[in-house]
């Protein structure tokens, strides 16, 4: 671990975004094609970094993986991660804590003259699943069908891989269907290929009263109470930036390099799925979602998934954030 650790760090980029010498310091890490990515330039052409009197220390990373490395390593003070794994840790005695970002997540997707309508319909079908057998979507999504006496790990033929071989796969008719990233499927929605079902819709029949907030920004509790200013400037820089990019159809058109959409209508797609999962409601309706949630995925994926807890780790969330 100890020399794959110093192979990762070898290979960061690192990029200041604030230059004022007086400004704070904050380490964060960024997969290098995330949407984190799109919300830094943001800050970045806007100076939003200046008025929060920071100094962003960009580390570009390869993998959401690469970016846990760092954190536990060190090396960053911030990464961008899901509260799944933010309870595990805590149960394994890494008091992280965690800060919501997006509630953007996968969809069904199916080609535009598909026969299927509905999620029953993917019965007897090859699917294609990003991430693994037990990525969240994928196991919400059992956990979904289950209650309607339908196993899709049986009664459908299923392909794990990764998202961007999959929606390949999808789009060549090698599949029938494909459950993959929000922003693969925004990819294929741009293509013509129907949304049956987006990972947020279910959510209401397993428990959760809203939209939930899978994805947020992950940080060391030590180091977050004893800068609790520094955070909340950071959560209020962010915010700004995700203001913008919800409002301002001319800043997509500014970032649309960074997003590697190859087309007007991928660009589009791409910001009307983002601008859907900024997350709205009070950090304690985002907790008791994900305690709920918790439950559904600790009961499919078992201790593979969540480790020996049952129940999400109480200080999973942070809520020290003024007006939270």
């Amino acid at each position: 671990m100890k020399h794959f650790v110093r192979m990762l760090l070898a290979t960061i980029v690192s990029v200041s975004l604030g230059t004022c010498c007086s400004a704070e310091a904050l380490r964060v890490a960024v997969q290098k094609t995330g949407t984190f990515a799109w919300e830094l330039a943001v800050i970045r052409a806007h100076g939003l970094d200046k008025k929060a009197n920071l100094s962003v220390r960009v580390l570009e990373l390869a993998s959401p993986e690469a970016g846990k490395i760092a954190l536990r390593a060190g090396n960053a003070d911030i990464v961008v991660t899901d509260w799944l794994w933010v309870s595990r840790e805590r149960g394994l005695g890494a008091k992280l804590t965690f800060y919501p970002y997006s509630s953007a997540l996968g969809a069904v997707m199916v080609p535009a003259s598909s026969p299927i309508q509905s999620l029953a319909d993917l019965k007897g079908r090859k699917l294609a699943v990003a991430g693994g057998p037990i990525d969240k979507s994928w196991l919400l999504l059992l956990a979904w069908l289950k209650q309607d006496g339908i196993d899709l790990k049986s009664d459908a033929t299923i392909a794990y891989g990764a998202p961007p071989l999959l929606a390949a796969k999808t789009l060549s008719g090698e599949m029938d269907a494909t459950l993959n990233y929000w922003n693969f499927c925004a990819g294929l929605e741009a293509k013509g290929f129907r949304r049956i079902a987006g990972i947020e819709d279910l959510l209401p029949k397993l428990g959760a009263k809203g939209r939930t907030a899978m994805i947020g920004y992950v940080f060391d509790e030590k180091w977050a109470n004893a800068n609790q200013d520094k955070i909340a400037r950071f959560i209020a820089m962010t915010r700004a930036a995700k203001e913008i990019l919800s409002t301002s159809d001319a800043e997509w058109e500014k970032i649309a390099p960074l997003t590697g959409a190859p087309d007007a209508a991928t660009l589009r797609a791409y910001r009307d799925r983002y601008r859907e999962g900024i997350p709205r409601r009070p950090v304690v309706d985002e907790e008791a979602d994900a305690r709920i949630l918790y439950r559904v995925l600790a009961d499919i994926g078992g201790r593979e998934l969540v480790g020996p807890a049952r129940e999400l780790d109480s200080g999973t969330f942070y809520h020290a954030i003024p007006g939270d």
